[in-house]
């Protein structure tokens, strides 16, 4: 149990906090992202994350509630309920905490600016922490392999957040080296929410499906209610749209190859 805890622990840390700082390296060759990138990146994150959520949360789930209850409605239903309180859950915290949508609108003053994109830092915060305990989770479970590949997925998905992150603070007139540290901080929430989910997804088996479930359904909301909407509102919805499933097939090749 204390293995998968502490493996769960640091793959969430090597694709959350180090993937976040290594997408925020980038800041230093960069000043500032245009529109289409932001979609295009954001979009192929998405889809990396989109992908995870099948191949690496709920197929293992359904596996794991199946082998538990020797029914396959009733192996779905259990995933089903993990997938709703994930859900649930993120929504709840949306509408009770402060935060801006991913994509920060135009704005010519800059105290209210300078409120937005902060809020923008939140919410990428936030959505880090479903991410890392989705790693932990995996990790809980008896497939190794299968972990490392969503470890793997969740790491590159995190590259352009950290670079929206940093690239978002630049636009604000903040020193490329505060930048950096800020957008590596906000991925430092991956590891805690991977302790979290190793945790509970070693303390009975029958938790580990509704664990897997939950955090797909909080991934799945963070796509639906989040990325896609923002990337499709600024006139480039067909490159979003193929990002997205250029995004899929990276994870799909990642889970094919390394699960």
């Amino acid at each position: 149990m204390n293995q998968a805890i502490m493996a769960g622990f640091l793959a969430s840390f090597i694709s959350g906090g180090i993937g976040t700082a290594a997408g925020a390296t980038s800041i230093f060759v960069f000043r500032q992202l245009s529109a289409k990138m932001e979609d295009i990146l954001l979009s192929i994150a998405a889809g990396i994350m989109l992908a995870a959520t099948f191949f690496s949360l709920l197929l293992p789930a359904l596996e794991h509630a199946e082998a538990l209850t020797h029914v396959k409605l009733t192996a779905v239903l259990l995933v089903s309920v993990g997938i709703l309180i994930g859900s649930v859950g993120l929504w709840y915290l949306h509408e009770n905490l402060p935060h801006e949508h991913f994509i920060i609108g135009n704005d010519n003053q800059l105290h209210t600016k300078m409120r937005k994109i902060w809020l923008f830092v939140l919410a990428i915060t936030l959505h880090n922490f479903p991410e890392g305990m989705a790693v932990g989770v995996a990790f809980a479970g008896s497939d190794t392999a299968n972990a490392i590949s969503l470890a793997t997925g969740i790491g590159l998905q995190n590259l352009p957040e950290g670079l929206a992150v940093a690239a978002s603070l630049m636009t604000i007139n903040y020193k490329r080296t505060f930048a950096f540290f800020i957008a590596a901080l906000t991925g430092l929430v991956e590891p805690i929410g991977g302790l979290v989910g190793a945790a509970l997804g070693t303390v009975s088996v029958v938790m580990l499906p509704c664990m897997l479930g939950f955090a797909a359904g909080a991934m799945l909301f963070v796509i639906s209610h989040e990325i896609i909407p923002e990337t499709h509102r600024r006139g480039y919805e067909h490159y979003a749209t193929f990002s997205l499933i250029s995004g899929f097939i990276i994870m799909m090749l990642l889970d094919a190859t390394l699960g």
